[in-house]
């Protein structure tokens, strides 16, 4: 039973493409079996499906199974920090992804990555409180 979307950055520079190609190569690198993510959304709002819904997540361990997972291209400056580099198109792609999801799964909590992992900065902005009382 699906009760979280977990929302994600690709880590990687906002001034850097990093396509959804790249994100497969990267997760096939560290012994994937493609993208851990169930969606990926550019720097322009598109929105692309890079893992089957009904297909476990590879994204939040210990919670792959009750997950959805969504990344979002970027979140650290060109200066190589963690920063909330999320574009306006962005951002209302995210909107409609969630109310999207809320509405195939009206109990699910959004979370932010680094709520299962503190050390982690990921997703760089707090997706708990942004996305608190978004429903369908």
């Amino acid at each position: 039973m699906i009760n979280l979307i977990v929302v994600h950055c690709s880590a990687t520079k906002a001034d850097r493409d990093f396509t959804e190609q790249d994100l497969e190569v990267c997760h096939r690198r560290r012994g994937m079996n493609g993208p851990g993510y169930h969606f990926y959304i550019r720097k322009n709002g598109d929105i692309k499906t890079t893992r089957p819904i009904e297909k476990i997540g590879a994204h939040a361990r210990g919670y792959n199974a009750q997950s959805i997972g969504i990344c979002y291209e970027g979140g650290v400056s060109e200066r190589g920090r963690p920063a909330d580099t999320r574009t306006e198109a962005q951002k209302r792609a995210l909107l409609t992804l969630v109310r999207e999801l809320k509405g195939r799964y009206p109990r699910a909590i959004v979370v932010s990555h680094h709520t299962f992992d503190p050390r982690k900065a990921c997703p760089c902005f707090h997706a708990e409180r942004e996305y608190r009382d978004v429903s369908c």
